[in-house]
């Protein structure tokens, strides 16, 4: 025999509810992240933070979009906290009045009788009233959805999807097909391929172009934020979510700017930053001091770069693969094997130092990549002090730029390093050093360096 129709309603003053299954404080603790990730921090260490799994955190992340559906705000005073929902739960169970919880708790008896009621458990056709129920059921009849603008509206919908994934034509009207573009599997970074030639229209384009074309139709309005919304968070169901890899980033996830701006650089530490660094280095009167960087082809390979700063003497690392690139799978924080990790980073420039005399190498200067992460070491071994460039500052470094496009030359961006033997890669440093310069008065580099070690001498 079931129960009547109904005596839900007569219990509780509510209808039917599914089963919650395992109650959580998801929203609570779900704000919390959401707290932790404006700040700056990666979704892992976000999720380590409010005491969730990292798994639990990256699909909180992922589902998001990198967008929270609801601002990081407190909940209101007005309205109960879990913890009290604790406290009445304990009170309760102590045979308490409803006057003496409300008392016991600063809320009015009204409050307290609503809660034991509405928000209890009614498993056995029974009031029984646990705090994680009564925070689940709180939190399951306090949302609001609203539905959205794009889902409403199918001619604004139209018009914002065509400006963001319509073909291309030509001055006579007909379409250009361009590349075929690889199916979205909604990675957040694509890797380098042909991409589909749409409008591309920017969300911020589109939503300040419906004031042109539809100047008296206050329903042909959308801002960009919405677009974006509608674009990156999972289930609101307005656009297709292949629709992102039509804009200009291509990315599935956007980044909060915090993070973008909170970058870690573990291994880069006040001591090593290049305002520390002497003074003489700057003048480029002494040779000795070198900049240095990598140049990156296709499927992870490498060339290392050394440029000594006052006469241009170029040196190249060759970076061959580690064993098993390529067949053995790849496994998260498992060993580099692209051939230029910060081990076996460390021990070919240390193998590049032996190479000039030990008074040529006083100093170097690296970007902010990881690839040198082990530059203790390395300091330690070859007694080369090693300096850091500030972020986003190349500038700081402008003779190992210039050297890497004219390195460009002979190994273009989109090729393949690794066919490269180290005896072939030494002759383009060759030609590179026996090049006249302008800065050095038309003399080569090859030239000026010799110039000083026979001063020395």
């Amino acid at each position: 025999m079931g129960r009547p129709a109904g005596w839900m309603k007569q219990l509780t003053g509510r209808d039917a509810m599914r089963s919650p299954g395992a109650p959580s404080l998801r929203r609570e603790v779900e704000r919390q992240f959401w707290i932790q990730i404006a700040s700056g921090i990666t979704s892992e260490r976000a999720a380590e933070a409010v005491g969730v799994s990292q798994a639990v955190g990256s699909r909180w992340f992922r589902h998001r979009g990198g967008m929270p559906l609801f601002m990081s705000k407190p909940v209101s005073d007005r309205y109960l906290s879990f913890a009290e929902r604790e406290e009445i739960a304990l009170l309760r169970a102590q045979d308490l009045g409803v006057r003496e919880i409300a008392r016991r708790i600063g809320r009015s008896p009204s409050t307290v009788s609503r809660e034991l009621t509405r928000n209890a458990a009614t498993r056995g056709g029974k009031l029984e009233y646990r705090a994680s129920v009564a925070q689940w059921k709180s939190e399951l009849l306090a949302r609001r959805p609203k539905p959205a603008k794009l889902a409403m509206n199918p001619r604004l919908r139209e018009y914002v999807q065509e400006r963001l994934e319509g073909s291309i034509h030509d001055a006579r009207g007909r379409e250009v097909s361009g590349p075929r573009q690889t199916p979205f599997i909604g990675r957040n970074k694509p890797h380098r391929g042909d991409r589909k030639w749409v409008n591309g229209w920017s969300p911020e384009q589109i939503a300040n172009r419906l004031r042109l074309d539809f100047p008296d139709d206050s329903s042909m309005r959308i801002s960009h934020e919405a677009i974006y919304q509608a674009l990156y968070i999972q289930g609101r169901g307005a656009l297709k979510r292949e629709l992102v890899s039509y804009l200009r980033t291509g990315r599935a996830l956007r980044t909060p700017r915090a993070r973008s701006q909170a970058k870690a650089w573990a291994h880069v530490s006040e001591e090593v930053m290049i305002s520390c660094r002497p003074p003489e280095i700057e003048d480029r009167a002494v040779p000795g001091h070198w900049e240095g960087d990598l140049i990156i082809g296709l499927d992870r390979s490498a060339i290392g770069t050394l440029v000594e700063r006052a006469s241009r003497f170029t040196m190249l690392v060759h970076l061959p693969r580690e064993v098993g690139y390529g067949q053995i799978p790849r496994t998260k924080n498992g060993p580099p094997l692209a051939g230029y990790g910060a081990v076996t980073m460390a021990n070919a420039l240390k193998k590049a130092v032996t190479k000039l005399p030990i008074h040529l190498w006083q100093s170097l200067t690296w970007d902010r990549g990881k690839e040198l992460s082990d530059h203790a070491r390395f300091t330690v071994e070859s007694g080369v002090q090693v300096f850091f460039a500030d972020p986003h500052s190349p500038w700081q470094r402008g003779t190992n730029e210039n050297t890497n496009g004219l390195l460009r030359q002979y190994f273009p961006k989109g090729t393949d390093l690794s066919r490269w033997s180290d005896q072939e890669i030494q002759a383009v440093a060759l030609t590179l050093n026996n090049r006249p310069r302008k800065t050095l008065g038309w003399k080569t580099p090859a030239e000026a360096l010799n110039e000083y070690l026979e001063s020395a001498t």
